[in-house]
């Protein structure tokens, strides 16, 4: 099965990046992106390449490269499924907030949207491919619609998960651990469809790094991948409560038990807790379909791990009210760092948004600044919680595009995204401008205490 066209759903963190390698890996395969968002898609055709509406290092020069040449962006999503032999399912599965399974559940409609407009405008079979992380056995759903629109139309469905890690999402993309490709191996016509998506990867994939499963398999490995990422994350930060309190250092104990063979020395990074798209979305889909198979022993386990996290986010922010003095009404606090993680201008569940709304709601004057987040973006995360209006929000946050300017006469400085150029910032003088006592809180732990203390900072750093 020789695959001509390729066309994507989708143009987010997801499509945009994977198809942009794709094309550039395999230059005889047209490749359209397409989605509804027209600002989206023309920021994606920008003549600017930098201004590609993702940032993610080495992504605008692979972009540069294959796009106008087998890589393009629409908004003619009907032209683009039509002329398609494969199409990647690529849209928000976000957690709902309504109804039955509301704040655990992953929300389908965006899914079932695509696969009504794919049974509407197909005319000959397809191969159909979920990239969107999702439940288990949503491929049945999904072939269930598109079988009986009564066409003709014969469908293969595919999963094919992605696991990257944004800020390094093309070199995950480029030299991947895995990739895992699910489908109805029992029949040939499924066997056929899976090994047309091989052929794509192995272009440049080893093939002894390309996993073939049934669906199911690959479905649930992509939520069991990411509970089990997040479950370390969650564990080394209870430890680092108990660190703080008996004097020892979560980065010397992480240091110690990631030498242990069997445990690794991954995701041993004690934060203000873990954010991103993924995370806590996929445990709460996890808990939500083991509470549907009433395996509640299983849902309370890994609910666990987000209460830990959330719980994380709520102490820092309580640390930083209580040491100084219990109260920050009215106080300037500096807030460095926006994004959930370095090399990314990706918000979604950052810490910096919950640790700024509790700060917020004790009244406290908060300024931003991150490298690659825009204004627009941070009001638009605080708006979102709702704990207070638009307006409040304007005038109580004031986002700046210079680090030193966020700490002028500032009470205290939180760093909540370890970006590189904040170990390199020139401290004395961030000092020297603030406010005395001069508190600054580490939610990284990406600085060097000793060298700060000894500037004369108030310093704080989780787990120490």
């Amino acid at each position: 099965m020789k695959i001509k066209n390729i066309c994507c759903i989708g143009a987010g963190y997801v499509g945009g990046p994977t198809m942009a390698v794709i094309a550039q890996k395999c230059p005889n395969i047209n490749i359209t992106v397409v989605d509804i968002n027209e600002k989206r898609i023309k920021q994606w055709n920008d003549p600017d390449v930098e201004k590609i509406p993702i940032y993610e290092p080495g992504l605008s020069a692979i972009v540069k490269e294959a796009r106008g040449r087998n890589l393009f962006f629409s908004t003619d999503v009907d032209k683009a499924i039509d002329e398609a032999d494969m199409i990647f399912i690529s849209v928000n599965t976000p957690t709902k907030t309504y109804g039955i399974g509301k704040g655990m559940a992953a929300d389908l409609k965006y899914i079932e949207l695509c696969a009504r407009q794919i049974a509407r405008v197909a005319k000959n079979d397809k191969i159909v491919i979920e990239k969107s992380t999702l439940p288990v056995r949503t491929a049945a759903a999904l072939k269930n619609i598109l079988d009986n629109t009564g066409n003709g139309v014969k469908y293969q469905i595919l999963s094919n998960p992605e696991f990257l890690a944004e800020g390094t999402a093309v070199q995950d993309l480029l030299n991947p651990d895995r990739v895992l490709i699910g489908g109805d191996i029992e029949t040939e016509k499924g066997r056929e469809a899976v090994n047309a998506l091989v052929d794509i990867y192995a272009s440049w994939i080893p093939k002894e790094n390309i996993l073939t499963t049934n669906v199911w398999s690959s479905e649930l490995s992509k939520l069991t991948a990411n509970a089990f990422l997040a479950q370390r994350v969650s564990s080394i930060n209870a430890m680092s409560q108990l660190c703080e309190v008996t004097g020892a250092d979560v980065d010397e104990v992480a240091r110690a038990v990631g030498k242990d063979s069997r445990i690794g020395p991954k995701f041993l990074q004690s934060s203000v807790g873990f954010g991103g798209s993924c995370f806590q979305k996929d445990i709460l889909n996890l808990v939500y379909i083991a509470r549907s198979f009433n395996l509640q022993e299983v849902a309370d386990y890994w609910e666990q791990v987000i209460i830990m996290n959330d719980h994380q986010k709520r102490r820092f922010a309580a640390n930083m009210v209580q040491t100084m003095y219990n109260t920050v009404a009215g106080k300037k606090i500096a807030i460095l760092g926006w994004a959930f993680k370095k090399d990314t201008n990706d918000t979604r569940e950052s810490a910096a948004i919950y640790v700024a709304d509790y700060l917020l709601n004790e009244q406290a004057e908060i300024v931003v600044y991150d490298p690659k987040v825009t204004e627009e973006q941070i009001y638009s995360d605080l708006d979102y919680l709702g704990s207070r209006s638009g307006d409040a929000n304007r005038q109580a946050v004031t986002v700046v595009n210079d680090s030193i300017e966020a700490c002028e006469e500032a009470h205290a400085v939180a760093l909540l995204t370890e970006w590189d150029e904040f170990k390199e910032l020139d401290w004395q003088k961030i000092y020297d401008q603030m406010l005395k006592p001069a508190f600054l809180f580490d939610g990284r732990r990406l600085l060097e205490p000793k060298a700060k203390k000894k500037i004369g900072f108030e310093f704080y750093a989780i787990g120490n």
